[in-house]
């Protein structure tokens, strides 16, 4: 195969693979939020016959030669044609590691998963769960010692969305956050503090639809490119920079939850939306790994959202929808409330303080289950233990504990560190985004295109083209540093609370 026959074939397949990847988003994007709860049945016989062509194209023996030509001279091919060969080799590899039943009956397994998932939480049904899950804790371990026998199988998992990470570099990254942030948690915890007023009122959903509308322009998404939903567990989804979707969940008695649910998505959004488009339609479109992308969404909803420069257009906006809710909040109340902290039962809900030992507990769980030293059966309890003993909380029942997040009914065992390692990340980008432009002057005023321009430059724009750790070490600085994160939090907080 001659190197033009290698590219021209390397063309074919991301033609393929992209228009059999938006098929496949798109119907997750519609089961999850507005198509009949049955539809699964359906749905899952139309993505196994997805799963069947992909696995077609990434095996085909053509294409593998077609990848080998193109890297076997990296200084004769361009940057994006030889990154795109070395991200889909790396994919191809993965792929064959399994036979296609088995990759396609894995596929049928996440989708039914998730639907007895949705039902399970809103029954407070561990049981009826937790068959899916051991099927799938059994399949990821079966995939994790074939692609690399050598190491234990949570590394391989956890190096799947952030690349280069292990528990040799999670387990100091994590007891820093746990040593450093567990006694002023306890600290704020012994100081009295009202919710105020407005945190205590309703919100009726209609308005809420309409404030969201506002929020997304207020972060500058484009409505003629970003669409929102409506879900149990709000996610992102989308196939290219022209059709991205968000969703998020209202709830009557609590503005904030959908209104930080939208600026979370919407950073997200606002990474997909920011990709080169010469990456378009190919493997390089996407996010880098999944902790540069929650760090777009965590920098969004908390180092820029729950800053006190953003209280000023934040409830300018909300006192246009909810005039009577809001009339009398000032500025202070609102940026008091939106920081309340106070340790709780649910991860995507928790306060800017907390959440890091939220996903702290995931991790310690997810360890043992994929050791094998821990039972589906009795992670409820090891759920409770850990929850009562990172964050003093008592669990009523498995909606507001184990069953509170979707990412297990979706194979994703691996991902939840990346939220915090996204949020460390975001404040090392704060440290030196400062450095270099004025952050709190326009944010004050409502335009946060200075930080989307900064972010789009330094992160946004190059997708998957270049390495993770580049992209990361040019945006931070340097490397990761967990002091500056817990650093940050502990300055905030002290602050807030007088302390």
């Amino acid at each position: 195969m001659t190197f033009e026959q290698a590219v021209q074939k390397l063309n074919q397949m991301e033609k393929a693979l992209y228009a059999l990847g938006h098929a496949e988003g798109i119907l997750y994007v519609d089961g999850e939020t507005v198509a009949p709860k049955q539809s699964w049945r359906a749905r899952g016989n139309a993505l196994a016959y997805l799963s069947e062509l992909q696995y077609q194209q990434m095996t085909d023996p053509e294409a593998g030669e077609a990848l080998s030509v193109i890297l076997s001279d990296p200084e004769g091919t361009d940057e994006i044609t030889f990154r795109r060969a070395e991200v889909l080799k790396e994919r191809r590899d993965k792929t064959q590691l399994l036979p296609m039943e088995e990759f396609v009956a894995y596929q049928q397994l996440t989708n039914e998963a998730s639907a007895v998932w949705h039902e399970a939480k809103l029954q407070s049904d561990f049981a009826s769960f937790a068959p899916y899950l051991e099927k799938i804790v059994a399949f990821r371990r079966r995939y994790a010692a074939r692609k690399d026998p050598s190491k234990p199988a949570y590394d391989v998992l956890l190096d799947e969305y952030e690349k280069g990470a292990d528990m040799q570099s999670l387990d100091p990254f994590f007891k820093t956050l746990r040593e450093d942030l567990s006694p002023l948690i306890a600290e704020i915890a012994a100081v009295p503090r009202e919710k105020p007023a407005f945190m205590t009122k309703s919100y009726p959903v209609t308005g809420q639809r309409l404030f969201s509308e506002k929020i997304m322009a207020l972060e500058g998404l484009d409505p003629e490119r970003c669409s929102i939903g409506e879900t149990e567990h709000p996610f992102t989804g989308g196939p290219n920079k022209w059709d991205v979707r968000i969703t998020t969940h209202y709830h009557e008695e609590d503005v904030t939850g959908s209104l930080y649910s939208v600026i979370h998505e919407g950073g997200h959004a606002l990474y997909e939306l920011g990709v080169r488009d010469d990456l378009q339609f190919t493997c390089l479109g996407g996010g880098a790994t999944m902790g540069i992308h929650e760090s777009q969404s965590r920098f969004y909803e908390n180092l820029i959202g729950r800053s006190r420069a953003f209280c000023a257009p934040l409830l300018a906006a909300l006192r246009e929808v909810f005039p009577e809710q809001m009339g009398d909040t000032t500025e202070e109340e609102l940026y008091q409330g939106i920081n309340l902290a106070r340790p709780s039962l649910i991860r995507t809900e928790a306060d800017e303080l907390t959440y890091p030992l939220h996903v702290m507990v995931r991790y310690e769980l997810e360890k043992l289950l994929v050791a094998g030293d821990l039972s589906v059966k009795d992670l409820p309890g090891e759920w409770n233990r850990w929850m009562k003993d990172a964050l003093g909380v008592t669990v009523p029942d498995h909606r507001r504990g184990v069953l509170q997040d979707s990412h297990w009914s979706t194979g994703y065992l691996g991902y939840f560190p990346s939220y915090a390692l996204g949020s460390a990340y975001g404040a090392q980008m704060l440290r030196r985004m400062e450095q270099e432009t004025d952050v709190w002057g326009p944010v004050s005023r409502g335009d946060l295109s200075p930080v989307t321009e900064w972010l789009g430059q330094n992160i946004h724009q190059y997708g998957r083209l270049k390495k993770p750790k580049e992209i990361l070490e040019k945006a931070m600085g340097g490397p990761l540093d967990a002091s500056v994160y817990t650093g940050y939090l502990k300055d905030k907080f002290s602050r807030l609370y007088g302390l």
